[in-house]
């Protein structure tokens, strides 16, 4: 063993080295993604959007179909793509092995090695679609398409296979630890989740927070989808407190897995947003909820604490979406959950751009580093009451990435011993943590920023920056 130690401390330097290399490179971040959808008229070009992605840390493209030029705009920029099946090419493919290999000749190998498709979604929420005979079509489909890849070699052998759900494929999902696949679909899933374990490709569901809380008449139930701060929830079973919608989402996926007893299959979230607006009778869609939700979440999957089930790792998770899609029919919030709009400018800022260190068009970009007490600082609002407070204090100090040392008892600030002195504290550790993003502190209206540094003796705000 200590030969061992002796080793990964010598590889640990030139570990650090190649991390630093491969940030620097691209700025690109492997759990982050983005859903590519096109029902829109107005789209840019494939090199602007590769142009745009790449002026950012996402580093996964979804695309809903197979679009040749779009694959082929992102040859060579190491961004990794998920390409779908339609579903109405599912029969043909589960019932004929040659026309599994036929559509993986028209619509992988030509691409590859020269643009990175990591993974193949065979259908787009195939089980709850009511449809038993193309549900009962999925699975060999998926077989036909392995084998085919498996027979070309080389490059395409490695890609997954894998199918894309929504939440509707649980029957419990609250508290998490209940988590558990609908009945009518166990058969089948049971199939599918052997498949995808032997194949070691991953689970694809799509968890969305916002539509939790159009279904949730609970009050806090908006600060617990937006990961703002709330007295968290506890889950009966484990005795976990959730401070978050998408946690408990993920890990009621997690417990069904377990459950069916699959519970080392990875799981991707393939979707998950927050529109930006929508009809009038759609709570909570606006561009304020859709920035707290987006950039929380990228804060969260960034600071590598992972979910309560699953720490240490975040979920790789695509975002939706990329662009507004102005032809999608539905309510309007279908046609609002995009990043940019198509003119190319923000909607918000989710807090994914880099800054580009040469040139200007991403190339040698590298992550923007907050710089801690660089924006101000985050103190308690005049109007917030005590127990508004102790909540905020509550749910900062529980976040990764803040130390609330100083406020107990002993530590530096724990004088004056006052809720608001020790929220104060506490708030602007998790504003620092979490970049100095305005929004960071917002904390229902209970916190506002200050130019002026609350530091006071040898209670230090700006953590020694």
């Amino acid at each position: 063993m200590e030969s061992e130690s002796r080793k990964l401390l010598l590889l640990a330097p030139i570990l650090l080295l190649c991390l630093c290399c491969s940030v620097g490179i691209s700025g690109a971040q492997s759990y982050i993604g983005v859903n590519y959808g096109e029902v829109a008229d107005n789209l840019p070009s494939p090199d602007q959007t590769v142009k745009l992605v790449k002026s950012t840390t996402i580093s996964k493209v979804r695309l809903y179909g197979v679009d040749g030029g779009v694959i082929r705009a992102f040859a060579g920029t190491g961004v990794s793509l998920v390409v779908g099946v339609a579903n109405g090419e599912i029969p043909a493919i589960a019932a004929d092995p040659a026309a599994a290999a036929g559509w993986l000749a028209g619509n992988v190998l030509p691409f590859i090695p020269a643009s990175t498709i990591s993974v193949v979604a065979v259908g787009n929420e195939v089980l709850e679609s009511g449809d038993a005979a193309l549900a009962a079509a999925l699975l060999p489909a998926m077989q036909n398409l392995r084998a085919a890849a498996v027979a070309a070699g080389d490059g395409a052998a490695g890609i997954k296979f894998s199918t894309v759900n929504t939440m509707a494929v649980l029957a419990q999902s609250d508290p998490p630890s209940t988590g558990a696949f609908h009945p009518e679909v166990t058969a089948q899933l049971q199939q599918i989740l052997g498949f995808l374990s032997k194949t070691s490709a991953p689970f694809m569901i799509n968890p969305y927070p916002y539509f939790a809380y159009q279904s949730d008449p609970r009050p806090d139930t908006l600060a617990f989808c937006l990961f703002q701060p709330n007295a968290g929830r506890v889950d009966t079973g484990s005795r976990i407190r959730y401070t978050n919608m998408f946690d408990a989402q993920v890990d009621a996926v997690r417990s069904a897995l377990g459950r069916s007893g699959y519970g080392s299959v990875e799981i991707v979230v393939a979707e998950t947003g927050w529109p930006t607006k929508g009809d009038p009778t759609e709570a909570g869609a606006t561009v304020d909820n859709a920035r707290a939700y987006v950039s929380n979440l990228v804060a969260h999957l960034r600071s590598g604490a992972g979910t309560p089930l699953m720490p240490g790792k975040p979920v790789d998770t695509y975002l939706f979406a990329l662009y507004d899609e102005d032809l999608k029919p539905g309510p309007a919030s279908e046609r609002s959950f995009g990043l940019y709009h198509t003119d190319l400018s923000m909607a918000y800022d989710a807090g994914l751009t880099t800054t580009a260190t040469s040139g200007g068009n991403g190339a040698g970009a590298s992550v923007q580093q907050p710089t801690k007490g660089g924006s101000g600082w985050c103190v308690a609002s005049a109007g917030a009451t005590d127990a508004q407070l102790q909540t905020d204090m509550d749910y900062a100090c529980s976040q990764v990435g803040v130390d609330c040392g100083a406020i107990q008892p002993g530590g530096a600030c724990f004088q004056p011993n006052t809720v608001r002195a020790h929220a104060a504290y506490a708030m602007n550790q998790l504003y620092q943590a979490a970049g100095a993003h305005p929004w960071n502190c917002d904390f229902r209206q209970s916190a506002t920023l200050t130019s002026s540094n609350p530091s006071y003796g040898s209670c230090d705000f700006t953590g020694g920056q």
